[in-house]
């Protein structure tokens, strides 16, 4: 009797440990396939918006996305962006942005995600960073952000640059 609980609990353990093991592989499977996912939505965005196929690229944003541009005025929400960007679309010229390297990140959830990119863009390179959402079972981009790189070497230059209009705009800002 003794000896057949020790087979038992023994069994019992082994199959846990092998069931936990399992889950584990599944869930890195399970991220893998999101991050797949991810990496589709993000590159029919940008391909939508090199082609400028206005439809395709809004649809794949949140009703409630947030676009933030380089200009330190544009932060969209996206009834905004949209009449900010229709001009661009319609002309069939907005932007064209490859991906030269992308990580993205998935919240234990599997429904959030956030990611940065590092992009090829008519401005050189740029930085890209946003959160995607999943919805009705298809990711969409909730917030991105969309930063010019300026080497460090090159932030002096740049800072003297912009200074009237920083000073311009923080004065304006800190009123409000």
């Amino acid at each position: 009797m003794k000896k057949s609980i020790l087979i038992t609990l023994i069994l019992a353990l082994f199959f846990s440990v092998n069931s936990v093991n399992s889950q584990v592989k599944n869930t890195e499977e399970n991220i893998n396939a999101v991050k797949r996912q991810i990496n589709k939505t993000i590159g029919n965005w940008h391909k939508a918006a090199a082609a400028a196929n206005f439809e395709n690229y809004f649809d794949l944003m949140t009703k409630d996305a947030v676009f933030i541009g380089t200009d330190a005025t544009e932060n969209w929400t996206l009834p905004k962006f949209k009449k900010f960007s229709k001009p661009y679309f319609d002309s069939g010229k907005a932007w064209s942005f490859s991906s030269l390297e992308r990580n993205v990140y998935v919240h234990e959830n599997i429904m959030v995600a956030w990611f940065d990119e590092l992009l090829d863009t008519q401005m050189g390179i740029c930085r890209g960073s946003g959160v995607l959402m999943k919805e009705d079972g298809i990711w969409k981009i909730h917030h991105y952000v969309l930063s010019i790189a300026i080497p460090n070497e090159n932030v002096d230059e740049i800072t003297a640059m912009k200074k009237e209009f920083d000073n311009k705009l923080i004065s304006k800002l800190k009123k409000n």
